[in-house]
Parts: structure tokens; sequence; C-alpha cells
């Protein structure tokens, strides 16, 4: 026996009913969102092997999605018609996991539901990607290997640097850092060390036998030196010039 008063489950009734009616009527006049007819029919082509296969993509996915909203009502008539057999049969508003009574708020928001919200299945957005995306998942997919201690060699974020060395659509604008001003630095890791380990490595010098060490005072010198790394006093040269 339901727990609902008489009055208020003729109103749910009538309610889903009413729904009923205005799917099938919607589906009578669209012609089923146009799917009795076939493609070919619809576009007025002689066949769908089209010289524009442009024109032949945009009518496929049209019609793909035609048939996505034809699912969804075929799909919400099924539950108006267990929730008309669930009025009939006294079961109506009833939880179909714990048992207990649907508050009637509810059952007036959502006619058709069976669930109260705790158990509702559908608590968190459903995961509608393609399969295929999976392999993209974490970013840079299974090829990025820079989590592990032991991994050292080329793999699939080193491959997209070099792709987006290149350039790409961004500007520094819409850089996720606000202290970005070149689109040099707005590369994957921009200020990871090429070449070499240690930052010195990229202005420390020898000659051809390994004698005779010399420092370049190009950018990195002078960049390793602002940052604090090193100390313009323990440089000889710089001791020299300032005297």
């Amino acid at each position: 026996m339901s727990h609902l008063p008489a009055e208020q489950l003729a109103k749910l009734r009538a309610a889903v009913i009413q729904q009923r009616e205005d799917i099938e009527h919607r589906l009578k006049n669209n012609a089923h969102y146009g799917l009795q007819d076939s493609m070919r029919d619809m576009t007025g082509d002689l066949t769908e092997i089209d010289n524009h296969p442009g024109d032949a993509a945009t009518e496929l996915y049209h019609r793909s999605m035609d048939i996505s909203l034809l699912e969804r009502d075929e799909h919400e008539l099924d539950d108006i018609a267990a929730a008309l057999a669930a009025m009939d049969e006294g079961t109506y508003g009833i939880c179909a996991v714990c048992g207990e009574p649907i508050p009637l708020e509810r059952l007036i928001a959502v006619p058709l539901t069976r669930f109260c919200k705790e158990h509702n299945p559908r608590q968190s957005s459903p995961f509608t990607r393609p399969a295929e995306e999976e392999f993209l998942y974490p970013p840079f997919g299974r090829t990025s290997l820079d989590e592990r201690e032991e991994q050292n060699r080329f793999d699939g974020e080193d491959a997209w640097q070099i792709v987006e060395s290149w350039g790409s659509s961004n500007s520094p604008a819409m850089a996720e850092g606000n202290d970005i001003s070149s689109y040099n630095d707005m590369e994957i890791e921009a200020d990871e060390t090429e070449g070499f380990v240690e930052p010195w490595e990229n202005f420390i010098a020898t000659d051809i036998a390994g004698n005779h060490t010399m420092v370049i005072k190009g950018s990195s010198y002078r960049h390793y030196m602002d940052s604090g790394e090193g100390s313009y006093l323990l440089d000889p040269l710089s001791k020299k010039e300032r005297e």
C-alpha cells in the first residue's frame, strides 16, 4: 500500500501520464526525429559518398544526435511505464534500495524516480568520454615516465616539449602563471636545463685539453649569480674588474 495520500497520488499519476503524452506527441510530429527516413532521402543526394565529405560529416553528426535524442525518449517512456505499474501495485514512492518512503517533495520534482536522494545511483556526473582517451590519462599518457626514479630516457612529455617549442595557439596572457612575459617561458618546464646537469656547467669552459678554465659571462652566468647561487666576490675576474 502506498504511503502517499490518494489525492497526491492522483496528481502524480496525472503528471506522469501528461509527460508520456508529451513525449509521444513529440515523436509523432517530428517522425521520430526524422529517423523514419534514410539519410540519403533526408539529404536528397543520390549517394552518401559525396563530393563534399565535410557536408556528409555534418549530416552524419546530426543523425547521430537525433539517434541519441530518440534513445533518451525511449528510456524515459520505459521509466514512465515502470512508474505507472508501481502505482497500480502500490509500491510507488518506495526506494528500491533501502525500502524507505521517498519524500513527497522529491517525487513532485522527479516523479519517475525509484530511489531516495541518498541511494540515487547518479550522485556524480558519469564518465562519458571515449574509451580511447584512457590512453591519454594521466597527461601525456602511459609514456610519461618522469615520476619513476629509474626513468632517464626520452618519453611522452619530452616528445610534447619538442612539439610545443615550435609554438602553439596560446599566448603569455593565457598562461597559468602570472609572471609569464615571453613565449619561451610558456613551455612545460621551460626552465629545465638542456645539455648540462648543473647550471654552472653552462658558463664554465676550458680549452681543448681541459685546461685554462674560464667563465663565459653570458645571461646564464648573470642569472646564476643574481639568483644567489654564487658570489661575485669569489670570482677573481670580477675582482680584477672591480679594481
